[in-house]
C-alpha cells in the first residue's frame, strides 16, 4: 500500500507540476512542430535524467536547503533573469528569416536529449519547488522515504513529468494548429510577453521575500 502511494503521490504532483507552461514546454512544443514525437521524447528523457538527480537529492537534503538562506535568495534572484533570458531568446529567434537556423536548430540537429539535458540544469528554479513539495510530503506523511521506499516517489514522479510534458506539449500544438492567430503569434509575441510577465511576478516575490521591510534579509 505505501509502495502504490508513493508511486501515486509522486505521479499526481510531478504530472500537475508540468502543466504550467514553462519554458521547457514551450522548447518541447517547438521540437514537436519541427521534428516530431521521438525527437520530443528523447528530449522529456534528457530532462528526467537531471530531475531524477534533483528530486532524489532534495527529498534527502530538503532540510539543509531551507536553512540555507543565502543560497535560496541567489536561487530566486538567478530565475529573475533566467526568465528574461529565455524569453527574449524565443523573440530573438523569431525575428530571424528562414534561411537562418536558429540555435534550438542546430542543438536539434545534434540531440535533443543533449538539449533537455543542458536546458533543464540551468532550471535552477526546480530547486526550490522539489524542496518544498519534499517537505511538505514528507512532513505531513502522504510519502514514505525510509529504506527503499522514496525509490517508488521518485519513479512516480519521472512518470509524473514525463506524461505531463507530453500532454501540454500535444494540447499546445493542437491549439496553434487550430487558431492561426495563436501561431503567427505565439513565438514572437505571445511566449515573450508570457516569460516577461512571469520574470515580473518572480521579482516581486524575491523583493517581498527578500529585499523589502516585511520580508527576511539575508
Amino acid at each position: 500500500m505505501k509502495v502504490l502511494k508513493n508511486i501515486l503521490v509522486g505521479f499526481v504532483v510531478s504530472f500537475l507540476g508540468s502543466l504550467p507552461l514553462g519554458y521547457l514546454n514551450f522548447v518541447g512544443l517547438e521540437i514537436y512542430s519541427k521534428s516530431g514525437i521521438q525527437s520530443v521524447v528523447f528530449f522529456i528523457l534528457g530532462i528526467i535524467l537531471v530531475e531524477a538527480f534533483v528530486i532524489y537529492f532534495t527529498l534527502i537534503f530538503a532540510n539543509q536547503l531551507v536553512n540555507n538562506k543565502k543560497l535560496m535568495k541567489w536561487i530566486d534572484v538567478f530565475g529573475v533573469f533566467f526568465l528574461l533570458i529565455i524569453g527574449y531568446s524565443f523573440y530573438y529567434h523569431a525575428s530571424e528569416s528562414i534561411e537562418q537556423p536558429s540555435v534550438l536548430n542546430q542543438y536539434i540537429a545534434y540531440s535533443t536529449f543533449f538539449l533537455g539535458v543542458v536546458l533543464n540544469c540551468l532550471n535552477f528554479l526546480q530547486l526550490p519547488f522539489w524542496t518544498a513539495w519534499n517537505l511538505y510530503l514528507v512532513n505531513e506523511k502522504y510519502i514514505v522515504t525510509r529504506g527503499k521506499l522514496k525509490f517508488y516517489y521518485l519513479f512516480g514522479t519521472l512518470l509524473g513529468i514525463f506524461w505531463g510534458m507530453v500532454t501540454i506539449i500535444y494540447f499546445l500544438d493542437s491549439l496553434t494548429s487550430k487558431i492561426g492567430f495563436l501561431t503567427k503569434y505565439l513565438m514572437p509575441v505571445i511566449i515573450p510577453g508570457f516569460f516577461l510577465i512571469l520574470a515580473l511576478y518572480q521579482a516581486r516575490k524575491v523583493y517581498s521575500k527578500h529585499f523589502s521591510g516585511n520580508g527576511i534579509r539575508t
